[in-house]
């Protein structure tokens, strides 16, 4: 009977999707207990990534399933920035080492299990104001529908020119952002009126309007419905000592 059991909770793990970490919570809904989990871990069916979270042994985790399994334990996780631009198509001579710019809401820290697999980079800057809906310019990749949430290019955008002058060089991201052709602009405009940045609104208007993008007139439009702060330019001393200027 004993054995019978065991066979089945074994077999129950197979149902355990490979190439993806999983956690005590979804090993309790098959009937395992994280003392049975533990043991598990012990005799060799499982390998334990860090508390609570194991994966296969000899298993090869994947990129994409990794990352959607920490934005279940960490609120409003997705994948953003620069690194969202390039996987929906627009990059700029990335680095195959390229760290991941994953965001999120408030405090955090990407477990190490996920950093030595998949160098990355938490952000939870406060770029947006409350009352813009949660899912606003996120949703998960075409070829990955169950992965996920990517910023869609205008969010995306405006995430990597927050970071401007913080931990992406500015030269880079205006190459970047030159090779975003076309947006939606009535996403952008609900984006741009809800972003409580100056320097995201004002750099989004000005490097459109320096690069010629087809769509910085409508930047500069949905721009005037936003409260910067002051009709006055806007300066910001970089990193690197030199100093950024915006005009209104």
């Amino acid at each position: 009977m004993v054995l019978t059991k065991k066979r089945n909770l074994i077999k129950a793990l197979q149902r355990l999707p490979h190439g993806g970490p999983f956690g005590t919570d979804n090993l309790r809904a098959l009937g395992v207990s994280p003392a049975l989990a533990s043991h598990y871990a012990k005799s060799g069916w499982l390998e334990r990534l860090g508390r609570g979270v194991f994966m296969f042994p000899g298993d090869t985790l994947q990129r994409e399933s990794s990352v959607g399994f920490l934005a279940t334990r960490m609120a409003g996780l997705h994948v953003g920035g620069k690194t969202a631009l390039a996987w929906r198509g627009v990059r700029h001579n990335l680095a195959v080492t390229e760290r991941l710019s994953l965001w999120g809401e408030g405090p955090s820290k990407l477990p190490a299990w996920f950093v030595e697999r998949f160098p990355a980079r938490y952000l939870a800057r406060k770029l947006f104001n409350p009352k813009l809906p949660a899912n606003l310019g996120l949703s998960p990749l075409l070829e990955f529908p169950d992965g996920p949430a990517v910023s869609e290019p205008e969010r995306a955008l405006l995430e990597m020119l927050s970071d401007v002058g913080v931990g992406q060089p500015v030269e880079e991201a205006r190459r970047i952002m030159e090779g975003v052709r076309s947006v939606r602009p009535e996403v952008l405009a609900d984006l741009l009126r809800h972003c409580l940045r100056v320097k995201v609104i004002r750099l989004c208007v000005q490097w459109a309007e320096e690069l010629k993008l087809p769509w910085a007139g409508q930047a500069r439009g949905s721009a005037r419905h936003t409260h910067d702060g002051s009709g006055s330019r806007w300066a910001m001393r970089l990193r690197d000592g030199t100093t950024l200027i915006l005009k209104p």
